[in-house]
């Protein structure tokens, strides 16, 4: 099974030679002969494609894919790299953060993981809003999740959608909705949060601190952040 990051590296490459070439997403399936909908979900990184999928979409826009390695996280590095000569509003902007707590209002919730980070300064990779709430409102985001077209991540088939959307069934608490991707811990209470503030608005996120105890993803990256920090000032 392809991993996640190589699918949407390659729904990140497309969509990028598509759009220097104006061409349209129907305009591109056309040329290909693939549907328009196959087009779209390579692009959100939702399906792994076939490799002659992949040659036909490239050969019509006369371009072909190079194949390549690189030392394991290399990309990861770089990117940590890229984000820290970035701007954070720019950075908040791109995810989308809050136009989608805009319609997070129907139960209590607080920003953590990644996204928490980002909003204390840390330059790390988030591609998705997460989240932390209550066991005692998991209905309440389902409902939400009906409401707003969400699918459940499905580590079997490596794609959203084919599992149950509530929180209580098996499965990585991480979703895609009509307003992007977003991921949950689940808890009996909600964790001590500060208040950050960022274009004029305010939020509510775990500190860096218990983010460092608590999240190993977040931690993780936090490390690997201060670790290349700290070298360059060497």
């Amino acid at each position: 099974m392809p991993s996640t990051r190589l699918v949407t590296l390659l729904g990140t490459v497309l969509r990028q030679q598509r759009q220097q070439r104006e061409l349209s997403q129907r305009q591109l399936a056309g040329l290909a002969e693939v549907s328009q909908a196959a087009v779209a979900r390579i692009e959100r990184g939702e399906r792994a494609p076939g490799i002659p999928v992949l040659e036909r979409l490239f050969a019509a826009m006369d371009v072909q894919l190079v194949v390549g390695v690189e030392p394991l996280d290399a990309h990861l590095d770089a990117r940590i790299d890229e984000l820290a000569a970035r701007p954070i509003g720019e950075r908040i902007d791109e995810l989308g953060l809050a136009d989608t707590l805009d319609r997070l209002t129907d139960f209590p919730q607080v920003l953590t993981g990644s996204t928490a980070a980002l909003l204390q300064g840390a330059p790390v990779p988030v591609d998705a809003v997460e989240i932390a709430l209550r066991w005692q409102d998991s209905k309440r985001f389902t409902a939400w999740l009906e409401a707003n077209y969400g699918q459940r991540w499905n580590a079997r088939w490596g794609e959203f959608g084919g599992v149950w959307l509530e929180p209580e069934e098996p499965g990585e608490h991480r979703w895609s909705t009509r307003y992007g991707e977003i991921r949950a811990t689940m808890c009996d209470e909600l964790p001590e949060t500060i208040e950050v503030r960022h274009g004029g608005r305010d939020y509510r996120v775990v500190p860096l601190v218990e983010l460092e105890l608590t999240e190993p993803r977040a931690a993780d990256l936090l490390r690997r952040y201060r670790a290349r920090h700290h070298a360059a000032e060497g």
